[in-house]
């Protein structure tokens, strides 16, 4: 595919071979407008994660859904623009990272499901550093079992042909199948915004890694 001139651009300049698209299979995504990102976090994660709306009332359904079975999920990372897509890369390969290596961690900037502001990165108390042992936890079972319901996928399973590595906080918002009904008590209005589950407690966290 035709890469825009600005992101072409920048993939010379981080020395990202012409065919990486094609050969990892992965498509295009444009970067959302930020005027109409939705903060989906409650003040407990800095930066702050934000989502389209669509996706951040779908975030907001599936949430309060877990907190009804015991399960907390925590938002930890959203929306990333393709100039912080670059910086990341930038800082790695100024710490003598291989770029190879780097792009099994992270997509090349244009490439990030980030940049759509459907995919979020999700985490539970005491697993909010992105690593792949959140896939041990009670909550990434949860997920696997109700997040398609409410129409989120796991965008790098073991064994994905995108060359990504294994990461099972990151899902990716598709759109709920026709017919799907919330669950019973559960609302969430048209901008994305939903009531605290009762009994969750919310604590002010910074992230420490920026995978994909």
């Amino acid at each position: 595919m035709e890469l825009p001139p600005a992101i072409a651009a920048l993939h010379r300049e981080l020395g990202i071979p012409a065919d990486y698209a094609a050969r990892r299979g992965l498509p295009f995504h444009a970067e959302s407008p930020e005027e109409e990102l939705v903060r989906v976090d409650r003040g407990e994660v800095d930066p702050p994660v934000r989502l389209r709306p669509a996706p951040a009332a779908a975030w907001h359904r599936l949430e309060a859904s877990a907190a009804l079975d015991g399960i907390e999920l925590l938002p930890v990372s959203g929306f990333r623009s393709v100039a912080r897509q670059t910086e990341i890369i930038r800082r790695k390969r100024a710490a003598g990272r291989p770029l190879e290596d780097i792009l099994r961690l992270i997509a090349a900037p244009g490439f990030s499901e980030h940049h759509s502001g459907r995919a979020i990165d999700i985490g539970c108390p005491g697993y909010t550093d992105l690593e792949e042992d959140f896939a041990d936890t009670p909550a990434f079972r949860w997920l696997v079992q109700h997040a398609p319901q409410a129409g989120f996928r796991l965008s790098y399973p073991r064994g994905n042909p995108s060359g990504i590595g294994y990461e099972p906080w990151h899902w990716y918002w598709v759109g709920e199948p026709a017919g799907l009904c919330p669950r019973p008590g559960l609302t969430c209005d048209p901008k994305g915004n939903a009531p605290q589950p009762a009994g969750v407690s919310r604590r002010r966290r910074r992230r420490t890694s920026c995978p994909d």
